[in-house]
Parts: C-alpha cells; sequence; structure tokens
C-alpha cells in the first residue's frame, strides 16, 4: 500500500520529481565518469612501471625519506640525497627468495650521469643510470624490448639506451646510434668525478614509455658502482689519508682496463687542482653493491598483503618492501593526489547538489501540507510520514543512480568505439595504450551508485523533519 502511494507521490509531483531525478543523474555520471577515467590512468601508470621498471614490490634501506628508484620523493631535496645501498644484501636476499607467490627476483643499483657518443659529436646529455643483472633483470620486465643491438649479457660489459635517446641523437647528429659505438659517462661526487667508457650494446624501447623513462640508459652494474664510488672490496681510508691515488687512471675505473676513459691529455697536478684539496675522510663497508631488490609476484597474489608479511621479517635489518607507486616516485604518487582533488571538486558539486534538492523537497512538502495533515488526522505515524517521504526520494535517487552510471558507461563505450589514437607518449603511457580505451570498473560503477543513494537520502533528513513537524489540525485548516 504505501509502495502504491510512493509511487502515485513521485506521479502527482512530476516536475519536480524529474528535477531532481536529473539532477542526481547528472552528478552520478559525471563522477563515474571521472573517476573511470582516473581509474584508468592510475591502472595504466601501474602497468607500465610494473612491467618496465619497478616491477611490484622493491625492497630498499630504511631511512628518514621515501625513496623511488632514482632519488628522493621530494623534490626539493632530490639533488642532495645519495640512494643507500643494502646492508647485508647476501642475507636478505638469500631471505627473500625462501618467500613463496615470487615469480623473479632482480636487483638495481641506480645512479645519475651525463652521456655523450664521442663518434656523434653529440652533445652531453642527462642520464639516469639502472646498473642491473642482465641474467634476471630482462626476465622480470616484459615491457622492455629490443630494437637494435640485443640485451646485455651477464658478466658482460656495456650499456643499451632507449630508441628515444637514439631518435634525438639522430636528429641532432644527423647519424643513428649503432651497437658497438662507444658511450662516454661521466659523474661527479664527493670524491671527485668518475669517467667510464662502455660499449653500446643495443637499443631498446618500453611498451609504454613513463614520464622520464627515455633518459633511462641501462647498463652493467660495475659501471654504475665506479661511477656512483660504490665499492663492496674498497679499502678504508684513513682519517688524513690522500683520496687521490697515486696513479690518477684509477679514478677513472676498478680495472684500469684499455675500455675505460684514461683522461689522457691530463697531468696528476691537473687533476689535483680540479677536484681541489683532498679532505679527511674515512669510509665504511656498507654491506652490499645494490640499491635495491625488486620483486615480480605471481599472478593471484596481493602485493599488499605480501609487502605487509614481509616487512615484518625485514625490519630487523634495516630495510623495507614498498610497492610499485613509491619506487615510481612522484609521476605515479600525483595520480593519487589527482584523484583526490577530483572527488573533492566531485564532493562540492555534490553539497551543492544536495542544497538544490533540498529546496525542491521542501517545496514539495509544502504544497503537500494538506495531504500530511490528512494522513497525521487519520492516524498515521510520524515514523510513517518518514518512510514515504524518503521513500520516494530514495527510489529518486536509486533510479538516477542507474541512469547516471549507465549514461557514463554508454558515453564511455561511445568513445572507446572512436578508436582514438593518443599522440602524445607521456597521456599513452599514463593510460597505458596508444589507443584510447577507458575500461568499465565495477568498483566506480558501485561507488558511483552509492553515492547518488547518498545524494538522496541526504537530501531528504530536513525536509522529513518538517513533514512530520506539520500540525494535522493546522494542515487541514490551511488546506
Amino acid at each position: 500500500m504505501i509502495w502504491q502511494m510512493i509511487l502515485r507521490s513521485i506521479i502527482r509531483n512530476k516536475k519536480n520529481s524529474m528535477v531532481i531525478f536529473l539532477l542526481i543523474a547528472l552528478i552520478t555520471s559525471l563522477f563515474f565518469i571521472g573517476n573511470s577515467l582516473i581509474g584508468q590512468t592510475n591502472e595504466g601508470l601501474k602497468k607500465t612501471y610494473i612491467d618496465s621498471l619497478t616491477a611490484d614490490v622493491v625492497i630498499q634501506k630504511s631511512g628518514d625519506m621515501s625513496m623511488n628508484l632514482f632519488g628522493a620523493n621530494s623534490p626539493v631535496i632530490d639533488a642532495y640525497v645519495t640512494i643507500p645501498v643494502l646492508p647485508a644484501y647476501e642475507h636478505i636476499a638469500e631471505l627473500i627468495a625462501a618467500e613463496e607467490g615470487i615469480e623473479h627476483l632482480t636487483s638495481q643499483i641506480s645512479s645519475r650521469a651525463l652521456l655523450e657518443m664521442p663518434d656523434l659529436s653529440g652533445r652531453d646529455e642527462g642520464a639516469l643510470l639502472c646498473g642491473v643483472d642482465p641474467g634476471t633483470y630482462f626476465d622480470c620486465f616484459p615491457g622492455i624490448e629490443i630494437e637494435a643491438g640485443r640485451f646485455l649479457r651477464r658478466e658482460e660489459y656495456g650499456a643499451m639506451i632507449t630508441s628515444e635517446r637514439a631518435d634525438r641523437l639522430e636528429k641532432e647528429t644527423g647519424r643513428r646510434p649503432l651497437p658497438g659505438m662507444p658511450v662516454l659517462l661521466t659523474a661527479g661526487g664527493t670524491s671527485g668525478f668518475k669517467i667510464r667508457e662502455a660499449p653500446l650494446v643495443g637499443i631498446f624501447r618500453y611498451r609504454n614509455p613513463g614520464q622520464f623513462m627515455g633518459e633511462i640508459v641501462i647498463a652493467d652494474p660495475q659501471t654504475v658502482r665506479v661511477l656512483s664510488a660504490v665499492q663492496v672490496a674498497s679499502v678504508s681510508v684513513e682519517e688524513g689519508g690522500e683520496i687521490i691515488p697515486d696513479n690518477p687512471e684509477e679514478l677513472f675505473g676498478e680495472t684500469g682496463s684499455e675500455d675505460d676513459y684514461t683522461g689522457e691529455g691530463f697531468s696528476e697536478e691537473d687533476l689535483r687542482e680540479f677536484l681541489g684539496s683532498p679532505e679527511k675522510a674515512e669510509t665504511e663497508l656498507a654491506g652490499g653493491d645494490w640499491n635495491f631488490i625488486l620483486l615480480r609476484l605471481k599472478r593471484g597474489i596481493s602485493p599488499a598483503m605480501f609487502i605487509k608479511g614481509l616487512n615484518k621479517k625485514l625490519a630487523p635489518l634495516g630495510v623495507y618492501a614498498a610497492g610499485w607507486r613509491t619506487a615510481a616516485g612522484t609521476s605515479a604518487i600525483m595520480i593519487l593526489l589527482l584523484q583526490g582533488f577530483f572527488n573533492l571538486g566531485g564532493f562540492l558539486v555534490s553539497v551543492a547538489g544536495i542544497i538544490v534538492a533540498v529546496n525542491i523537497l521542501l517545496i514539495s512538502v509544502f504544497r503537500r501540507t494538506r495531504e500530511i495533515g490528512t494522513l497525521r488526522a487519520i492516524g498515521a505515524s510520524g515514523a510513517y510520514i518518514r518512510f514515504l517521504i524518503m521513500g520516494e526520494n530514495c527510489l529518486l535517487a536509486l533510479l538516477a543512480g542507474l541512469a547516471g552510471v549507465a549514461g557514463g558507461a554508454g558515453f564511455l563505450r561511445l568513445i572507446n568505439s572512436l578508436a582514438l589514437e593518443i599522440p602524445n607518449d607521456l597521456v599513452a603511457s599514463l593510460l597505458g595504450a596508444k589507443i584510447l580505451h577507458i575500461g568499465f570498473l565495477p568498483s566506480t560503477a558501485l561507488a558511483s551508485f552509492l553515492i547518488a543513494l547518498f545524494l538522496g537520502a541526504a537530501a531528504s533528513i530536513y525536509p522529513v523533519e518538517t513533514a512530520v513537524r506539520i500540525d494535522p489540525i493546522t494542515a487541514v485548516r490551511q488546506g
């Protein structure tokens, strides 16, 4: 009986009902479309980094700040932070390898350097160095594809550059880099500068390149260790000892091989003058020669649960596990901020929508004063009136929520059917594909539907209480 009255009231007040229906449906649709786009961006970015750079889990040394694969996650201090090496690397690697659910395990040491290809006479340009274990690294990342040459091999001395960098060098010099050409890497630090020359082994590309991934150079780990001044078997420098060795060629590599850049044309005095007066220093063996251990998990394993369980075991060792977003850095973290700002804007729009709906419902209640008064006069309780008014608005909200989600899904389907090509590589990496396709996310649809119900219920509270307070005798007389 009461549901018949609810339907009859909606039909009788069809103008007000239609305004509320359209208002809630529009807000629901905008919320669904916006969060679907952000959700697609998040999933695309996640796939890009997990398949190409960060894997699912990254193990790093504990510290006062969060680190990504190439520095601090705080841009203000990033330039002043050195990525710490893992202590007791072998012990930690063995402990992690014993965990169930790991599909691939690899290690990485990171650094930054200036890159030059002498054969092309190109200018120096910045490079993000990934010193990797070739035997495990490329199995861990299916998103890395060879364009020319081949992958770096285990125990091999060499470097690989991205196709994006190769295209840029070709445009600047008129010649394209070829495998076998020398790559000159230069890095500076508190202990002076290091120069390392390595042969170009291959040119690779990322299936979905991220924001900074075109600047990455994959190299053998020893090259990166030398440039970063990370030496596992390094000799401690006694206080008051000389940092500059007797043989200046030792600055450019551990082995002093003929492949190393020897600094020809520089005398020992020139080097000392360039580097300044040596300071007193004392180094300590850090216990490891890698910055990170990267883990790719088997399908079906929850990274969040895996990280939570692993961190309980790693805490006493001074290291911790983090997810892909931490390892990717600010570009991935910004997506969360973007989603937060969008939903904050959506919340403000929803508040405005609730205010409009409340005003419309109040007008509707005042117009139905006689009807409500009559119901109260014949014995209808306050709970009955509350259920009647609340039922009308919630039913409208339910229908509007379904219509809003359906309309948003129809809009996304229309956009997907156009098969729009994304010309910008950054946008393509964010969305995870070169062709625009925004998938239907059930969680987003459910959240949008619940938002519609919340709007309907929230907008009903004040009008319902106003209706309950109507005096039956006064209402009948006014009617």
